[in-house]
This record gives structure tokens, sequence and C-alpha cells, in this order.
């Protein structure tokens, strides 16, 4: 499928096995509960998951990132989790002075990860039916 595609051929793929997709597509579409739910490029889309910041003072981090209207979220002892653009961040914490030990983007479990976060609400609709449907029976 890859040599075909490479080749200037369009492969059209339906999967639940984001591992297998991960290494070989180029595009790609989320769908959950038959609606579109993401779409774009596998970088596109793990860029989505937001940036992860390891840094000294992740206090000092985080109200700098607030001033900026980027919202955080901690991660384990040192990190925070950024909803925003990568140098945009980048930027606003060399501005706060504050020695950084990692800066990347936060794809964090991959494909499969974001797969999981973005249709977890239609399995769980789906599941609290199917035992609705089950209990009325």
């Amino acid at each position: 499928m890859r040599d075909y595609a490479d080749r200037g051929g369009t492969v059209l793929l339906s999967s639940h096995l984001i591992h297998e997709i991960e290494a070989i597509a180029d595009d790609l579409v989320v769908i959950g509960n038959g609606q579109i739910v993401a779409q774009g490029t596998k970088a596109d889309l793990l860029e989505q998951s937001g940036v992860l910041i390891r840094a000294a003072n992740r206090l000092i981090v985080a109200c700098a990132l607030a001033e900026a209207d980027i919202s955080t979220t901690p991660v384990g002892e040192d990190g925070l989790l950024a909803q925003g653009d990568m140098e945009q961040i980048g930027r606003i914490v060399f501005a706060a002075g504050i020695p950084v030990t990692e800066l990347r983007p936060a794809d964090g479990g991959g494909l499969e990860a974001m797969f999981l976060e973005l249709t977890a609400e239609t399995q769980r609709e789906s599941t609290t039916s199917r035992q609705s449907e089950r209990a009325a029976s």
C-alpha cells in the first residue's frame, strides 16, 4: 500500500489498529459516532495535544503563560502541559527567565491516545445505551 501511495495512488484504509495506521498513513480522518471528530496529517493532529514544558520553577512558568491567556496543566513533579503554539510558548518562557529543561510537542501516547480521547465520549454513550437496553430487557 505504501509503495502504491508513493507512486501517486490513493489508498483508503479503515482500521482501529492505530499503531499500524500511524506507520503508513499520510492524512487521517478520525470518526466517532458517525461524525468526523478530527482530520489532518499526523503532525497536525499530534500538535493539538499541546506542548510539554519542564522547568526548574513551573509555577512561575504557569503564571507567565496565564498572563498570555495560555492554559496549563501540571504534569509530574516539574512539568506543565500548555495549550498553544510551541514557538509562542517558548518565547514567553524565555522572557520569564526560567531555565527550561524540556520544551516539545506533548505527543505522549501518540495517535492512539489521541484517538481514544477524541472518541471516548461516543464510546461511553454506546456502552451506556447498551447497558440500558440490556437492563430494560
